[in-house]
């Protein structure tokens, strides 16, 4: 018997056959909508506006509108006209009040036939891994109230686990898409950076050397109708997996992963090996650098982003651009210094892991070393062991795609602007084991 086709694809049929309308689908949404312990999915909703959305479709548009009556949550961090954008902040969202213009995000959802159905919970400024909020509230997984979701794409995560949303559009600076869907169990599209940024107007950014786009959702076979639906990325013809070279980290470098984690490394591994990929192990020496690089980049330009506002974030978060606030000309000066530096030790990093690639179609290593944040518990060492995995990628600014597995998620990556390749690849991989999930 064939495997059960995708969410994304039953719904369309579902439309296409007239066995289904949006409105139904949409009311199914908002009985789902906000269940986690913290009932904090969403930061701003609107269930009237939403549902005048679905009233504004026409059917006649069905075939051309990739995303026709497809519910779809938006990160609040992308300007929504009509709503606040808080960035995971009260300050934001009191003192900037309700935008009059929809960001290229919401745009874009929108003429794609999208459903928005509100804006996500996010870690503050979208400037951490776990979901944790001061001013909102921890993110709570809906299907566990006792873990964490992981950030800072934490109620984007959340409304696809709960069924709030089919997809949902997330960041990802250091993590943000990729961890949260690693540790909700989801699939996740991580996009170069030059493939979204023509989105970006609108959104708020955390780091411009790192800052990239993409969507959490369920089946990985929807990947790529998601991503040509947002990014306008052509559908890639199926790379050959027995043809493919595949480098892994030494084992060394997982030496704090948690053993399910492995685990489920080891499970996609043996799949891919069994359709004929070869392995190899990379040296991954250079990586003991990444963290460095990336957080004192990350901290340079979220200062200056948010330069005046410190103290109205959270301390911890506030401290990271604190370091990297000058407060003299001399500071100034020593500080552009540094952040010289640092990007240059960036743009040698990208070099050598593009050189990576001419022995390696892909690298494969976990999202996070742990399958799981339990809430109410000390995460205050989380950030940095999570960034030793997370920010290689970020440097090289690679597109990824979170493998989703029972126990934790890995990183599938590709060299630079092979988004659609590895979408291709990935939505392959998600018709194999799609039986086991469908």
């Amino acid at each position: 018997m064939p495997p059960a086709a995708s969410p994304l694809q039953s719904l369309r049929q579902q439309y296409l056959d007239n066995t289904a309308d949006p409105h139904t689908v949409l009311d199914a949404a908002f009985a789902h909508s906000n269940t986690n312990a913290g009932r904090n999915v969403y930061l701003a909703q609107d269930t009237a506006w939403s549902r005048a959305q679905a009233d504004a479709l026409d059917r006649n548009n069905l075939a051309s509108q990739p995303l026709w009556g497809i519910p779809i949550s938006l990160k609040d961090c992308f300007d929504l006209a009509g709503f606040p954008t808080s960035c995971g902040s009260l300050f934001y969202r009191d003192h900037n009040g309700l935008v009059t213009q929809d960001s290229a995000m919401a745009a874009r959802l929108k003429q794609a036939g999208a459903i928005i159905t509100g804006k996500t919970h996010l870690h503050q400024l979208a400037y951490g891994i776990t979901g944790e909020n001061r001013d909102f509230g921890d993110c709570l997984q809906p299907r566990d109230p006792t873990l964490l979701t992981g950030g800072s794409s934490s109620g984007a995560a959340a409304s696809v686990q709960e069924g709030s949303a089919l997809a949902a559009i997330g960041t990802d600076t250091g993590g943000s898409i990729r961890v949260p869907a690693a540790l909700c169990g989801l699939a996740a599209f991580r996009a170069s950076i030059a493939t979204g940024a023509a989105l970006w107007s609108g959104g708020a950014h955390l780091s411009p050397s790192f800052d990239t786009l993409g969507w959490l959702y369920r089946d990985l076979r929807d990947g790529p109708v998601l991503a040509h639906a947002l990014f306008n990325l052509s559908l890639a013809p199926t790379p050959d997996i027995a043809t493919l070279r595949i480098a892994l980290p030494p084992r060394s470098f997982l030496h704090d992963c948690d053993p399910d984690v492995l685990r489920t490394m080891a499970s996609w591994a043996t799949l891919l090996e069994r359709l004929g990929a070869t392995f190899a192990q990379f040296d991954a020496t250079y990586w003991s650098d990444a963290v460095e690089i990336f957080t004192n980049i990350q901290a340079h330009e979220a200062a200056i982003l948010h330069r005046g506002n410190l103290q109205h974030f959270e301390p911890a978060i506030a401290a990271r651009m604190a370091t990297a606030t000058p407060t003299t000309p001399e500071e100034q000066t020593a500080a552009d210094t540094r952040y010289a530096g640092y990007q240059s030790r960036k743009h040698l990093f990208e070099q050598q892991t593009a050189d990576l690639f001419a022995h390696a179609d892909f690298l494969l290593f976990p999202c996070a070393p742990v399958s799981k944040l339990i809430a109410h518990e000390d995460q205050s060492e989380t950030r940095t062991r999570i960034l030793r995995y997370t920010a290689p990628i970020s440097l090289a600014g690679l597109p990824t795609v979170t493998l989703p597995g029972v126990h934790g998620g890995l990183q599938l990556a590709a060299p630079p602007n092979s988004d659609a390749t590895l979408l291709a690849l990935s939505a392959h991989l998600g018709t194999l084991i799609a039986p086991s999930i469908s």
